[in-house]
């Protein structure tokens, strides 16, 4: 059934929720340059947006939007998420530092969304998201279509 399989999912994801991840928990230097580690280092911080989000060819909303082509797509715009009241009305259009902004402190950046992550990242990591989340899809407009998961 893919409601307990969702849930472990959401629960495992949390669990990382309490502690900060150093650039040493991502395996590699806080210094780091070379944007092939900076989507590397995103790529392994990501698994804790992974129980809400999807990226890659098949992915779909869960309990958050799907999040190909996110960079240049106007929040709240996925069709078929049902997003919150705050977020539909925003005029945000992601950016890498509206997006790395977000990440790090969603409520201050569009106060009454439903994002509900306190993940105690740096800067750093959450622009290694935003590199990581950059090399999955080019433009809003390449994006798979989304469809709602209800279940």
């Amino acid at each position: 059934m893919r409601v307990p399989i969702v849930l472990l999912g959401l629960l495992l994801a949390l669990g990382g929720c309490g502690r900060a991840d150093t650039a040493a928990d991502a395996g590699v230097a806080g210094d780091r340059v070379d944007g092939s580690a900076r989507i590397e280092a995103g790529r392994k911080l990501f698994a804790r947006c992974a129980g809400c989000h999807e990226v890659g060819p098949n992915a779909g909303n869960i309990f958050g939007p799907q999040l190909n082509g996110v960079l240049g797509r106007k929040a709240g715009g996925v069709a078929g998420y049902a997003y919150s009241p705050a977020l539909k009305a925003s005029t945000l259009v992601w950016d890498e530092r509206s997006l790395n902004a977000f990440i790090r402190d969603s409520e201050q950046v569009v106060p009454g969304n439903k994002m509900r992550f306190m993940n105690f990242m740096s800067e750093q990591q959450a622009g290694d998201i935003v590199a990581f989340l950059a090399a999955q899809g080019g433009s809003a407009a390449e994006a798979p279509p989304a469809t709602q998961d209800e279940g």
